[in-house]
């Protein structure tokens, strides 16, 4: 079984929840993908990291991360996942508002002005969350090279008309939904 089938078979058994929830996005949707399950599982994390690193091999990017908390592990995961094939990938955190004492900075972590970086999310409906980190990466002054999520939930055709390219490994219909 390739790397990518076991990530799809361990999202299936541990992030989907059938049930009627509310989306970030303020839609409603009859099952909800959790994507923290998988994410912050030690022994799928190293999976994530990988399956991201191999979907996005050739965008030529030496930062990552996106807006918290979604992104977060996301970019962890793919950062040690780099280390470990003898890569360096520095990771970054987007708060959605930039903090009132300290450094007051919104990006955390080693800087992105003048980088290639590549912004992530778990999964993205509307787009909202990954294209507000892209917004203050390139406020910030950071080259954007695209947009990678775990699941595409509906968000391309937002983000294509932001000129980003998007990256994915799986789409709702992958877990037999939608």
């Amino acid at each position: 079984m390739s790397e990518r089938d076991e990530l799809l078979a361990a999202i299936k058994d541990k992030a989907v929840v059938h049930g009627d929830v509310v989306l970030s996005s303020g839609r409603t949707a009859s099952y909800y993908v959790d994507l923290r399950r998988v994410t912050l599982d030690g022994a799928v994390a190293p999976l994530v990291g990988r399956v991201m690193l191999d979907a996005t091999a050739d965008l030529g990017y030496d930062a990552v991360g996106g807006l918290t908390l979604g992104a977060d592990p996301v970019a962890a995961a793919m950062l040690h996942a780099a280390a470990a094939r003898g890569r360096t990938l520095d990771a970054f955190v987007v708060r959605k508002a930039g903090k009132a004492h300290g450094l007051q900075r919104r990006i955390e972590g080693p800087e992105v002005k003048g980088r290639r970086v590549l912004a992530v999310e778990d999964t993205s409906t509307t787009g909202g969350s990954v294209l507000t980190a892209v917004e203050a990466l390139r406020e910030a002054g950071a080259d954007v090279v695209a947009v990678a999520t775990i699941l595409e939930r509906g968000a391309a055709d937002r983000i294509a008309a932001e000129g980003l390219e998007y990256r994915h490994p799986y789409t709702v219909a992958d877990l037999g939904l939608g």
